[in-house]
């Protein structure tokens, strides 16, 4: 069996991995790969056409900068999987590259099948990608259980495959018991505070959830923070949560390697409470059972416009795959401190009241079910036997 595959970013990597694995474990070793990808992809066996970060770019002016680049890469990346003729070529989220190398593969090869792993969040915006992606896509792996029946609506193949959250280890007693001797911090409550992991979103959130602590401080002077950063915005973290009350301890995983991710598990299972900008970070706390508040907020005029286009009454994941609004979230012109401040320190009395929603979205990711990279690649092998019966 020959796969060409492809992605573009940290996540994909991991993606493409499992599912490279998962074909091999189903398949057995006669299986290859060509294509696009990362160090974890490259461990199982892949030889990158090109190194993955530099397709792995972000926000308008971003693409527009490298867009000479990146239209070189996506002809460069259609034209290699055309040459293979592969049994299957398989794009990893990323969909602004992918789906462009998609559409030259569909044109100048339609006899390929491709699938696109990740699909577009049509049920929150923008659905009219769902059709836009269809003529050039046969088949969309989903990680969330409500998303097949929009790609199917327009035309596409979907499968659910399970969330990688689920896959992911939980840090033990034993874990916390040590984290919490590395920091000192006793047994005293604990409140994660995580303001997002871009730039944009620490500028915009750090000096909001800087307020809701200075009042959480103020009614339980008790309550130690804990903030994780991300690589990429650890020093600005940093930087604002000095002015922080209660000394918030700043985990910076630069130069940890490998030991960061564990670091961090501990810290959301010792984890009493937390306030957390909207994103996936969401399931990871649902994972570790750390009840949670939402926050967010963007420039007015991302505001407008998105608001003008959301299809949701929540953006939270925990709350959507649970079919529960147990989550409080503060989004847009909500995102104040005199609202989320009591909301969380509520969450803290009460922490009970979003213990089944959690779990419910943790059984319904696939968490009780096979790993999450057998699961896509079982999905691929039945799509592929599909096609083959109708040819």
């Amino acid at each position: 069996m020959r796969v060409f595959i492809t992605a573009g970013e940290p996540s994909g990597d991991r993606l493409g991995a499992a599912l490279m694995a998962g074909l091999r474990d189903a398949v057995g070793d006669g299986v290859t790969f060509t294509g696009v990808g990362g160090p974890l992809m490259e461990e199982q066996g892949l030889v990158s056409l090109f190194p993955m970060d530099e397709i792995s770019i972000m926000g308008i002016v971003e693409i527009l900068s490298e867009y000479r680049a990146l239209k070189r890469r996506i002809r460069e990346t259609a034209e290699a999987a055309i040459a293979a003729q592969p049994d299957v070529v398989i794009t990893v989220d990323l969909p602004e590259f992918s789906l462009r190398v998609l559409k030259i593969v569909r044109e100048r090869s339609p006899n390929l099948r491709t699938v696109h792993y990740v699909a577009p969040t049509v049920w929150a915006w923008r659905p009219g990608r769902a059709a836009k992606m269809a003529p050039h896509v046969d088949q969309v792996l989903a990680l969330l259980p409500f998303e097949p029946p929009f790609m199917e609506a327009a035309g596409m193949e979907c499968d659910f495959v399970g969330h990688p959250v689920v896959s992911e280890p939980v840090a033990g007693a034993a874990d916390v018991a040590r984290f919490r001797l590395t920091h000192g911090l006793g047994e005293a409550p604990l409140a994660l505070i995580l303001p997002g992991s871009r730039r944009s979103e620490v500028a915009r959130l750090g000096p909001v959830f800087g307020e809701v602590l200075e009042q959480v401080h103020a009614a339980r002077p008790d309550l130690r923070f804990v903030v994780p950063a991300a690589p990429a915005v650890a020093a600005a973290v940093e930087a604002q949560a000095a002015d922080w009350p209660g000394a918030p301890v700043v985990l910076d995983p630069r130069g940890l390697g490998p030991a960061a991710q564990p670091e961090k598990r501990a810290a959301f299972a010792a984890a009493d409470v937390a306030l957390a900008a909207s994103g996936t970070v969401s399931l990871e706390l649902a994972a570790a059972a750390t009840p949670m508040v939402i926050a967010y907020d963007m420039n007015w005029l991302s505001r407008q416009i998105i608001g003008r286009m959301l299809r949701t009454d929540t953006v939270t994941l925990v709350n959507l795959v649970s079919e529960t609004r147990a989550v409080p979230e503060f989004i847009g012109k909500a995102c104040r401190p005199d609202r989320i401040a009591p909301a969380l320190l509520k969450v803290l009395d009460a922490p009970q009241a979003q213990a089944r929603a959690m779990e419910t979205t943790m059984q319904r990711l696939g968490r009780d079910g096979p790993p999450q990279g057998r699961r896509a690649a079982d999905a691929i092998l039945r799509g592929l036997a599909r096609a083959n019966r109708r040819d």
